[in-house]
């Protein structure tokens, strides 16, 4: 008797690496592109008022945007390179909440893309859901 216990070789086994890689492109795209600012803004009148507001108020900081979109960028790299992905994945959550509240908000023409960003980073934090284990620990021990 002989048991075959070797893993298909199915399609499904890609989707980690192409949710990866797509969120890592948008992520790195957008975090360049907004640090080199190759994309202007769009006009006052063309935002939402909330909006508008709100990325004002980032900007005018000096340097709460540029971090944002550092941070975008590094998390993009680490996802593109396969690097540190859970913790790319937890450093990119906080940054994936705002843009779903921004969406839902304040510009909700953009909603769906925002889902599709929230559904990738959802769908790696399960597909990488054995690095979270101890960091979702009700009590663990230092050390």
């Amino acid at each position: 008797m002989t048991t075959d216990f070797a893993p298909k070789k199915t399609f499904a086994r890609h989707f980690p690496t192409i949710a990866r890689v797509l969120l890592g492109l948008m992520f790195f795209a957008f975090g360049l592109m907004g640090l080199l600012n190759l994309i202007p803004p769009p006009p006052k009148e063309q935002m939402p008022p909330g909006l508008w507001e709100f990325t004002q108020a980032m900007m005018n900081t000096g340097y709460f945007m540029k971090l944002v979109k550092a941070t975008e960028g590094v998390v993009g790299a680490l996802l593109l390179l396969n690097r540190f992905v859970p913790l790319a994945l937890t450093i990119s959550a906080p940054v994936i909440v705002n843009i779903v509240a921004i969406h839902a908000f304040l510009a909700p023409s953009g909603l769906g893309t925002a889902l599709v960003i929230l559904a990738l980073e959802l769908y790696l934090a399960w597909s990488y859901r054995s690095a979270f284990r101890s960091m979702l620990g009700a009590r663990v021990l230092p050390g």
